[in-house]
């Protein structure tokens, strides 16, 4: 009769005991489990501490009196082996109930130890407030603390699955909740692209974010921790929970002599023996050899555990036949309303490993869009530019991921490739999919690429591109584009693009972009025809590039706080080094929607002068330019933006009150905020449409520019049409618009001179004789200008008035009010108005 000993009771170890008991009766099964519990549901432990699981005892699967019962395996808790004798074949055990130790022999010895929470060494980490999961105990510790009326604060380090779930559930049971997170992105596992549509959820649901910014300290306040945070800022909390990753639970192998990895690991071959052919080890703590990379990876998962566990076991009852394949992890996880998934590599685990790899992203329905309550969701695949072959996908969205990454992992284990995607057949009906199934889309993009048709770029590429110069040609619609768009993109949409082609240059590099992709393609096609070659389409369209660009700008500006809960209290210390609590601060909701420049500005100047410092205003503004002016009005004041949004043309602001004693709004032309460090730049206003002022604007600017002066050019009311383009397209404008448009002039080439112009023959004496002195026209001093850095600023409330749109203007051309100017004007010695 065989002995076998398993230590570790949950997911590998009780999968391991299962198997062997249903393969051989006979056999004497031992598991060792150093907690309380075995084969407990560890995934569902933060849905406990949510109330969302209500029954404790609905967390275990099995235990020990069941596991003897139906299994006859002998299943010892607090029991934990300290060492190995591998040449008398014997564990050494510690019975943690009673304090008395022993020895065990086993014939075969099955390891699954599992992996225990990171606690790194950082100052006051032993508070008791700071907790961690692994365990029912850990757990009930936490779920005691939330349970606690004077639990209201609550910070996770940690942005991977277990701390958004714990997040998630914390948030839930009413408690203000901080992620702190030492990487620039929540969710390692997916790319940033994706990471930022659920850090804008999370923000959302009013978790508050730090990212890129690690835990320097923990400071003990009576029963309150403050988590001081790598760039000085202080978070209070009442309770704290690590999720900063897990290590293999390995330190009592090592005086055995089994191999092990460099993170702990127990390295294993195809059947899970160790360096020791009568020990094997399955679970959280085993390193094995990828599928995809062919390198050494660990995978804490419970789903390859189990799967783990079965051909183990078989191994050991058979001997080595059918070799274990390796796992590509997939995973998923909820995060509130959002589904996240992920399923072989990514792109960061790509370049670490320097394979080759593109990648296609779509944004669809979960179902078809006529059918209600289709939902959102962003899938992203990466395969091998030559073959197509499937190395990872990623989906993030509401409803439906869950089944395109299963589908997609199934066909990366057999090597599948984009073209499997595209012709993959799905049960089909309205309330379910769509005839073409997001699965699909991404195959077609894919294998558009494969094929030629098409040459896709991702958002940092285009964005690298865009600094270098390339020209950001964005084909949706002239109202779509007005809500946002890429900085210097210009507007030619797909439809008007064939009558347009003119105004695409042939020398330069094309990144094409709509909205998600699709149109995208559609022009890509019309200008590869048409002999442009160089030439590329945005994957993922306007909506990637955008989530993933602000979520960055947010990061950069240090901007970690909600968007849409009250902010909570966060506690400081006084002087002395006393305790000190800050009151709670107040949002007050302003609506300026039907207020033109600058309205909605003065609006905000009044409403924000009757504030306390930290209170905050939601604000919300139809006007275009509003969006500029708010960020140039709160560098100007010093007071804070904390966001800036814009949904179907609404742009909604958060402005934080700020110091009062250095906020302040000039009120006056010889006033400057407190702030204000003027330097040595120029701003000028630009009024007439003359052509000598025009020229004599330009003169100015660019010799500015010239010795490295900022140089802001603000256009308004008759200047305007010194911006406007000889080909404008067409737009639809009401009757006044009409009219100014007919008798304003249509660009640089129409301009009169302001006197002796004698009916456009002084004008075109005026450009003969620039000509013969060599002197630029105002076209090439425009384009000097622009590529000099010049700022040239629209003013909104002109073009509103006289009927000009965003689509006549000149490329380089920004659209802003009088806060933008004022902001650029405040830190400038020279104004001029011309």
């Amino acid at each position: 009769m065989a002995t076998y000993l398993i230590v570790g009771g949950v997911a590998g170890g009780a999968g391991t005991a299962a198997r062997l008991r249903r393969r051989d009766e006979n056999a004497q099964i031992i598991m060792f489990e150093r907690g309380e519990y075995i084969s407990y549901a560890n995934c569902g432990l933060p849905y406990y501490a949510g109330n969302v699981i209500t029954e404790r005892s609905r967390l275990f699967v099995m235990t020990p009196e069941r596991f003897a019962e139906s299994l006859n395996v002998e299943a010892r808790i607090l029991s934990e082996v300290v060492s190995i004798n591998r040449e008398a074949k014997t564990i050494h055990v510690r019975d943690l109930q009673n304090n008395t130790e022993y020895d065990e022999r086993y014939d075969t010895l099955i390891l699954s130890p599992g992996a225990s929470p990171v606690r790194p060494l950082i100052p006051g980490i032993d508070h008791p407030a700071i907790l961690s999961l692994r365990s029912v105990s850990d757990i009930d510790r936490i779920k005691e603390k939330v349970d606690k009326t004077t639990t209201k604060r609550a910070v996770v380090v940690g942005g991977g699955f277990i701390g958004l779930e714990m997040a998630e559930n914390l948030k839930e049971r009413g408690l203000e909740v901080s992620v702190v997170e030492a990487l620039e992105q929540v969710m390692n596992i997916i790319d940033y692209d994706l990471a930022a549509e659920v850090q804008q959820h999370l923000r959302a649901k009013g978790v508050n974010l730090y990212l890129k910014d690690g835990v320097a300290a923990f400071e003990a306040h009576e029963s309150i921790v403050s988590v001081r945070l790598a760039s000085g800022t202080l978070i209070d909390a009442d309770l704290v929970i690590l999720s900063i990753g897990v290590r293999p639970d390995t330190a009592f192998l090592k005086e055995a002599g089994i191999e092990l990895a460099k993170n702990g690991a127990i390295k294993v071959d195809p059947y899970f023996t160790t360096n020791d052919k009568d020990i094997r080890a399955v679970g959280d703590a085993i390193e094995f050899t990828s599928p995809l990379t062919k390198s050494p990876i660990t995978v804490p998962l419970a789903g390859p555990a189990n799967k783990q566990a079965r051909i183990c076991a078989d191994a050991i009852i058979d001997g080595n036949k059918k070799p274990y394949e390796g796992t590509i992890a997939t995973s998923i996880a909820k995060i509130f309303d959002m589904t996240v998934a992920s399923t072989g590599l990514t792109e960061k685990s790509l370049k670490a490993a320097k394979l080759p790899y593109r990648c296609a992203v779509t944004h669809a329905g979960n179902h078809a869009g006529y059918y209600p309550n289709s939902l959102q969701l962003t899938l992203k695949v990466l395969y091998l530019p030559k073959t197509g072959k499937i190395w990872g996908a990623q989906g993030v969205g509401y409803d439906g991921v869950d089944k395109r990454i299963d589908v997609i992992s199934a066909f990366i284990g057999k090597e599948g490739t984009v073209q499997d995607l595209a012709e993959f057949e799905q049960a089909y009906a309205p309330p379910f999919s769509s005839a073409k199934d997001p699965v699909n889309m991404v195959g077609f993009i894919a294998v558009n690429v494969l094929e030629g048709f098409s040459d896709t770029i991702s958002w940092e590429e285009a964005e690298e591109k865009r600094k270098n110069g390339a020209f950001m040609l964005d084909v949706r619609s002239a109202e779509e584009f007005e809500l946002g768009s890429i900085e210097g993109a210009v507007n030619i949409p797909h439809t008007e693009l064939r009558t347009h082609l003119s105004q695409v240059p042939k020398d330069r590099q094309i990144v094409i972009n709509c909205a998600i992709g699709l149109r995208g393609y559609l022009a890509e096609r019309i200008l590869r025809q048409n002999g442009y070659t160089t030439v590329q389409n945005l994957t993922g369209g306007f909506k990637t590039y955008d989530n993933a660009v602000r979520e960055r700008e947010l990061l950069e500006n240090r901007q970690k706080i909600s968007v849409k809960d009250e902010p909570g209290l966060i506690n400081h210390l006084n002087e002395d080094g006393s305790f000190r609590k800050r009151s709670e601060n107040k949002i007050f909701k302003v609506d300026a929607c039907g207020l033109q420049c600058p309205g909605p500005i003065i609006r905000l100047k009044k409403e924000i002068d009757n504030l306390e410092q930290g209170d905050r205003i939601v604000m919300k503004a139809s006007d275009p330019g509003f969006s500029v002016d708010v960020q140039s009005w709160c560098k100007l004041t010093g007071n804070e933006l904390v966001s800036v949004t814009t949904t179907n043309g609404i742009i909604e602001a958060i402005i934080g009150k700020g110091n009062p004693d250095v906020c302040a709004m000039p009120s006056s032309a010889g006033e400057k905020p407190a702030i204000c460090d003027p330097d040595n730049g120029a701003t000028m206003i630009v009024f007439s449409n003359d052509l000598d002022k025009a020229l004599a604007s330009f003169v100015l600017a660019n010799g500015a520019a010239a010795t490295g002066k900022p140089v802001t050019m603000f256009f308004t009311f008759w200047g305007l049409s010194v911006l406007r383009k000889k080909d404008a397209p067409k737009v639809k404008k009401d009757f006044m618009g009409k009219m100014f448009g007919a008798m304003l002039p249509k660009g640089m080439e129409q301009l009169a001179l302001s006197s002796m112009n004698m009916g456009g023959m002084g004008a075109s004496m005026m450009k003969g004789r620039m000509k013969k002195k060599h002197v630029d026209q105002v076209e090439q001093m425009f384009e000097e200008a622009r590529k000099a850095g010049v700022r040239m600023v629209a003013c909104q409330m002109s073009m509103d008035i006289m009927g000009i749109t965003k689509e006549e203007l000149l490329v380089g051309v920004e659209i802003g009010g009088v806060a933008t100017y004022m902001g650029a004007a405040s830190e400038s010695k020279i104004n001029l108005f011309i």
